[in-house]
């Protein structure tokens, strides 16, 4: 009685190998290729998944709230040089957003590159396995399942038996595992699949949200262009435009000149020390711009286009798109890099014998107060930061404290 109970336990279990080699289709040689994706990897596939999720959600909630922005900015219009400073700021704030959407983009489209590279290896191991499946269900369709119970059944011995029986349990337990390996490699693959759509949902969303930010920039720098304009068309503001244009000369030449008065000082320090200070050798400047339209407003006196006066204009504006390289004119030290209301980012360069070059107006500056340039050297962008109606470079030269023609210095 007790060995029929036996006989019929390996039947079953013969039968179970046959059901489960029929439905797993695992080959033995995929279980190497397959031991390395684990429950572990696809609940860190599933984590990564759901981060990104977040990271679509917070995508969208970083864009500028133009109208926002707008209503914010009427309060500040009464006094154009705080509504000026205050915009700009704005606009800085939008283009560093553009720059990071910008990084993003790039980064994502090499996490695409890699996602799909780890898809593909899936597939490769997948493939393979579904191969072997298939040999491997030929071969027990062409044996016939039943071989197996006859082995069983013809064993010499009641050891034997017992024997074969263990091994065709171990067979059985080692198929299953195949089959569990291969669903876990078939859910990796979904995961990646899932994981390249969303990451590919989010490269989209990314380019979207820089066309937008690039539609807040262009309206704000619309409107600023508008606001000062209209302010200064006003003829109920007229005169007080005018005394303002005149208090915003004198403030940048207060500026210009207070930097002047402290390089000279700092010279005669270097001097007195060790008798070294930077000298102009007379070569000819660099032209300021890789590129420019027209020269919008020479230097000299000229008629304000708003203002509707005579006014001396100290130096040469050169109407260029936004972005447009801005180099240094000639070898010097940078003795300012940075913002101011009515000259917007811009930059002040000491050539030596008291020789400076001013750039203004620029939308981004890539060198900082201290650092040593040569002619040539790309220094910042066009732009229309400050007290600004349009993209362009405002470029002066100052010899012994006072403005000079830049003409002078560049070629014609």
């Amino acid at each position: 009685m007790r060995v029929r109970e036996k006989h019929k336990k390996i039947i079953a279990v013969a039968v179970a190998l046959g059901l489960i080699v029929g439905i797993g289709r695992f080959p033995a040689q995929a279980a190497t290729s397959m031991s390395s994706i684990t429950s572990d990897s696809i609940k860190a596939k599933e984590n990564q998944i759901s981060e990104m999720q977040k990271e679509k959600t917070k995508l969208k909630n970083s864009l500028t709230d133009l109208q926002k922005v707008k209503k914010n900015l009427e309060t500040q219009r009464a006094n154009l040089k705080n509504y000026v400073a205050q915009l700009d700021s704005q606009l800085v704030e939008i283009e560093q957003n553009i720059s990071g959407l910008n990084a993003q983009i790039e980064a994502k489209e090499q996490e695409i590159s890699e996602t799909l590279e780890e898809l593909d290896r899936a597939i490769e191991v997948e493939d393979a396995q579904q191969r072997s499946m298939v040999a491997r269900i030929r071969l027990m369709y062409e044996s016939q399942n039943n071989q197996w119970v006859d082995v069983l059944l013809s064993s010499g011995s009641f050891g034997n038996f017992v024997n074969n029986a263990d091994s065709i349990e171990k067979v059985a337990a080692y198929d299953k595992q195949m089959y569990e390996e291969f669903k876990s490699t078939r859910e990796y693959v979904e995961l990646c699949e899932q994981q390249l759509e969303l990451e590919r949902e989010i490269l989209d969303e990314t380019k979207k949200g820089v066309e937008a930010e690039q539609a807040n920039l262009e309206a704000l720098i619309d409107q600023k262009n508008k606001d000062i304009a209209a302010y200064e068309s006003d003829i109920n503001t007229k005169q007080k435009a005018i005394k303002e244009y005149e208090q915003m000369i004198k403030e940048q030449d207060g500026e210009i000149a207070a930097l002047e008065a402290a390089i000279n000082a700092e010279k005669k320090a270097i001097l007195a020390a060790n008798g070294t200070v930077l000298t102009y050798d007379g070569g000819q400047f660099k032209f300021p711009l890789a590129s420019y339209t027209r020269v919008s407003d020479d230097y000299g006196m000229r008629m304000h286009p708003t203002l509707g006066v005579q006014q001396f204009h100290n130096g040469v504006d050169f109407a260029s798109p936004k972005g447009t390289a801005i180099y240094a004119a000639y070898d010097g030290k940078v003795i300012a890099a940075t913002y101011s209301s009515t000259m917007g980012n811009y930059i002040m360069i000491d050539h030596g014998d008291e020789l400076y070059t001013i750039y203004m107006h620029a939308s981004a500056l890539y060198v900082k107060s201290g650092d040593i340039v040569t002619r040539g050297e790309t220094i910042a962008a066009v732009g229309s930061t400050g007290r600004s109606t349009g993209n362009h470079l405002h470029f002066s030269v100052r010899k012994n404290g006072s403005y000079v023609s830049p003409w002078n210095y560049l070629k014609q």
